[in-house]
């Protein structure tokens, strides 16, 4: 999947090209404006700083440089994007920010870390508007995560979001066009919530050698910032007015039996080298109205808690959302727990080391993708299996997303997933282990089970529409 190289493709603000690892950014700058008590005084005092910024520019050819202004009100990341009406955007949340860290010693220091102990705990993530995009339709190669030269040890808040395909061999079906091979943004508007505080900052980045002036990204981020509200209310995680009239699986219930039989047929042979392939469904769920994806995902809390959950949305594209499991407990050795959700239950284990170089970083994610939780052993014939026989394209769903970082990157599997449309049709992405053993008609039951969350919540809503619609029968009736 890593092998072959073309060169991806670097935007900002409209504008790119091919980048060059040749040429290194000569600007990585974080300036930390005075705390303020709100996020509105925050984006005023942002605004000023830009417009200071671009008064008196840097007087070179490339560099990034991260405005950020921290701000002592505790307020929600996803709150913040869900006012902001601007693409592309997206919203990470923390991982294991419940977790103890001082079963290992994983702190910043000579041993490498994930964390300094005084740093604040990271909760949640939401970016808009793209300082820098990256993006792809071959295969994301070493090559391309060394192209991601934006990022910096001096800037450590300054990171790529996004996401990469499950199968990059694969042709792209066009509800999946806009995300390419792969798809990284670095925010030009970031939100950033900790556990006892925030952060607004924006991100300005410029390499003359793309063509991707400063002048063209201080208008572009001064245009962005035009579009924003610096208030916002509080994202209720109600249930939206709207009600599923349609239902369609891919594969259908027969096909998919006759896929886990041939699956079966080959794992049961006798020489054979299959052990296990993992067969997903995408159902498609129509609803009488658009779904709004971040109300979408702030209801998904509510029956994923501790979920690890991500957003992701280009420009003219539908968006990429999940609510994936995490660990509960940092451990050194593979020993198995047991993580329980609502309604299903995974065992899971993490794993801790220290890389020996920076590129190292890039192997680890090739190595760990795909996963045998995701396609299957050996990977090679299950993926050759699922290609054969999957009649839908994958995207995203089972790939990696999380984000790299100059000083750290993180990365999760893009499970317990839906592309919610601009339309009125949502897909939701599911798959099951196929074993020996395996029973064709529980392991479809197993896919309606790991995608409840989604359709508990598309219930919830018409359920709630019945319920007032009673009430209101029932305060009629007594009016009469």
């Amino acid at each position: 999947m890593w092998q072959g190289y073309h060169p991806c493709s670097v935007y900002t603000n409209g504008n790119g090209g091919t980048i060059s690892i040749d040429q290194p950014l000569i600007i990585h700058e974080t300036r930390t404006l005075p705390a303020v008590a709100v996020a509105e005084s925050a984006f005023l005092q942002l605004n000023l700083a830009i417009t200071a910024l671009r008064a008196d520019p840097p007087r070179t050819n490339s560099g990034i440089i991260r405005l950020e202004v921290p701000i002592m009100e505790k307020a929600r990341a996803i709150d913040w994007l869900h006012a902001q009406h601007h693409l592309p955007c997206c919203y990470f949340s923390g991982r294991g920010q419940n977790r103890e860290r001082d079963l290992i010693d994983i702190s910043g220091n000579e041993h490498g870390g994930y964390h300094d102990k005084d740093e604040k705990c990271f909760v949640s993530v939401a970016g808009v508007g793209s300082a820098v995009s990256f993006r792809g339709s071959d295969p994301f190669g070493l090559e391309d995560w060394k192209c991601i030269k934006f990022l910096s040890k001096d800037c450590p808040l300054v990171r790529a979001y996004g996401a990469i395909r499950f199968d990059a061999k694969r042709n792209i079906s066009t509800e999946w066009k806009e995300f390419g091979s792969f798809y990284f943004i670095i925010p030009q508007v970031e939100f950033d919530e900790f556990e006892d505080g925030s952060m607004l900052a924006t991100t300005i980045a410029w390499d003359d050698y793309l063509l991707l002036t400063w002048e063209k990204a201080v208008n572009g981020l001064i245009a962005t910032m035009n579009q924003l509200l610096g208030r916002f209310d509080k994202l209720e995680k109600s249930i939206q007015r709207t009600a599923t009239v349609g239902c369609s699986h891919v594969p259908c219930k027969a096909s998919w039996n006759d896929s886990v039989t041939k699956a079966l047929e080959i794992i049961n042979r006798r020489h054979s080298d299959l052990v296990k392939v993992v067969l997903a469904r995408c159902s498609r769920y129509v609803t009488d109205s658009v779904i709004d994806p971040l109300v979408l995902l702030a209801s998904l809390q509510i029956e994923g808690e501790n979920a690890y959950q991500f957003y992701i949305q280009p420009p003219n594209a539908p968006a990429f959302i999940g609510n994936t499991t995490i660990c509960d407990e940092v451990i050194i050795d593979p020993r198995k727990a047991l993580r329980r959700l609502p309604g299903v239950q995974h065992l899971c284990a993490e794993l801790f080391g220290k890389l020996r170089r920076e590129c190292d970083e890039f192997d680890v994610l090739a190595s760990l993708h795909p996963s045998p939780a995701v396609c299957g052993m050996p990977s090679e014939e299950a993926r050759k299996f699922i290609e054969e026989h999957e009649k839908f394209d994958r995207g995203m769903y089972a790939g990696p997303v999380g984000w790299f970082g100059g000083s750290e990157s993180e990365f999760a599997v893009g499970i317990r997933s839906a592309l919610v449309g601009q339309d009125l049709n949502t897909l939701v992405f599911a798959g099951a282990g196929i074993v020996k053993g395996t029973v064709p008609s529980l392991e479809w039951e197993e896919v309606d089970l790991k995608i409840s969350q989604f359709t508990k919540v598309l219930h919830r809503h018409e359920l709630q529409e019945c319920l007032k619609e009673i009430k209101n029968a029932g305060t009629v009736a007594n009016g009469d």
